[in-house]
This record gives structure tokens, C-alpha cells and sequence, in this order.
């Protein structure tokens, strides 16, 4: 039996919004910015924590040996799990993908926790968001649904540092792009052209999306040899005859 039109599943707002103007030009930025930053990022596994955009439009870019998407339980996904318990072994990944996934979570300090669990001795996580401080955050303040919709907070680059230092990452690059309005007349043709163009002038400096690349510390034990005293030798008396 064939289903009703009325039947079938609604779609979702997002998946709405990443095939419109917005959507488009923000993943392919992402995917442009990802390709450069995981040029340097090897080992044997590479998982996105969070679903973004369509299902390929991250893993492939990974130099690992083996590339999976983790999903929250009733969605698609090579693991499904919640991004801040994540079904995996300690220290048994070498690089982690985060595309907006903090900025959907209602506790991203835990993700990142959980992150810093899996991730093996200098493993990466590369972390995607959009700046709070943009054109684009202010129209996510007064869109009735978020721009882009459903997600719950803003992280600024001052405090995911601070979290992942806290973690013991080092934070190796931070880079802005997408520089045109959100503004549906001015996301096409010369004028956004120009504007990319602009922002790519300033080196990074201003943009409505980031980047930001860590790489898990490790920390070498030196021992420590104990200092070894001098023992007395007491002499025995001798008397004189």
C-alpha cells in the first residue's frame, strides 16, 4: 500500500535551510576550510560527531584510514550514540570532526570532555561554528526558529579556547570566513563575490563562520631518581694498650 502525501514524514527545517543560499555557501566554505586544515591530520580513524550538511560532505576529506559518522540514537549513522557518551574506547581515535555540533548541545563542555577521552595522544579535533559576534548571529537573535534553525546557543573562539586548554589541547589555527550578509539579495552575484573577496583580504580576521584546530597534548613523564645519601661508617673504637 502506497502512502498518502499527507503521510509522509515531514522535513525537516534544517535539511531545508543547508540545501538553501545560506546553507550551500556555508558547507562548501566548511568543506574548503576542512580540505586545508586535515592535510596534516593521519592515523587510522577520523570521526564527525554530528550530522551536518549531506552525509558526504566531510569524511571523505579525512587521510585516515578509516572515516565514520557518529548520530544521535534515531538517526543515520555508522555509530549511534549521544555526542557526550560517545560508544567508544579510550584513546582509540586520532582525529575528531565537530560541524556545529556544540552549538546544538545543550552541554558542549561535555562533548569536548568526551572528545578529549577518545582522542588518542597528539589526535585532533577540528571544531566548525558561526562567530556570535556577526551579521549572521544577529539574524539568528531575531529569527523565529535560529539561523541556521534549531540550534540552541552561540560559542565564541575566546571560549572554546579557554575550554580546551583547560582539556589539554593546544590550539594550533583559528580561521574566519563567509563574509556576506544573510540577506537573500545580497547571498548571490557580483556584490557577495566582492565581499568574499574583501574578508579573504583581511587574512582571516572577520567572517561570520570559524575554524578552530587542536591538537590533544601529551604530557612525558621524567623520572625523577632519589638522591641517594651517604651512609656513615662508624669505626670501632680502639683502645691503646
Amino acid at each position: 500500500m502506497s502512502a498518502s502525501p499527507a503521510a509522509a514524514t515531514p522535513e525537516v527545517p534544517l535539511d531545508a535551510w543547508w540545501r538553501g543560499p545560506f546553507g550551500r555557501r556555508l558547507i562548501a566554505a566548511e568543506r574548503e576550510q576542512l580540505k586545508a586544515a586535515l592535510e596534516d591530520v593521519f592515523g587510522t580513524t577520523c570521526i564527525q560527531v554530528g550530522r551536518w550538511g549531506p552525509p558526504d560532505a566531510f569524511l571523505p576529506l579525512a587521510r585516515t584510514t578509516r572515516a565514520g559518522l557518529v548520530a544521535d540514537p534515531g538517526s543515520r549513522g555508522d555509530l549511534l550514540c549521544h555526542p557526550s557518551a560517545l560508544a567508544l574506547q579510550s584513546q582509540s581515535v586520532d582525529a575528531v570532526i565537530l560541524p556545529h555540533t556544540l552549538e546544538f548541545e545543550p552541554d558542549p563542555h561535555e562533548v569536548l570532555r568526551e572528545v578529549e577521552r577518545v582522542l588518542v595522544g597528539e589526535g585532533h579535533v577540528l571544531i566548525l561554528g558561526l562567530e556570535p559576534v556577526s551579521a549572521w548571529a544577529v539574524r539568528h537573535y531575531f529569527a523565529r526558529r535560529g539561523f541556521p534553525p534549531g540550534r540552541a546557543h552561540l560559542l565564541s573562539r575566546g571560549r572554546l579556547r579557554d575550554w580546551l586548554r583547560l582539556l589539554g589541547f593546544d590550539v594550533l589555527a583559528v580561521r574566519r570566513f563567509v563574509h556576506v550578509l544573510p540577506v537573500e539579495a545580497l547571498a548571490r552575484g557580483t556584490l557577495a563575490r566582492g565581499m568574499e573577496r574583501f574578508g579573504r583580504h583581511l587574512d582571516g580576521r572577520t567572517g561570520n563562520a570559524y575554524l578552530m584546530k587542536a591538537r590533544k597534548r601529551v604530557y612525558t613523564l621524567t623520572p625523577i631518581r632519589p638522591r641517594r645519601r651517604p651512609v656513615r661508617v662508624l669505626a670501632p673504637v680502639v683502645e691503646s694498650p
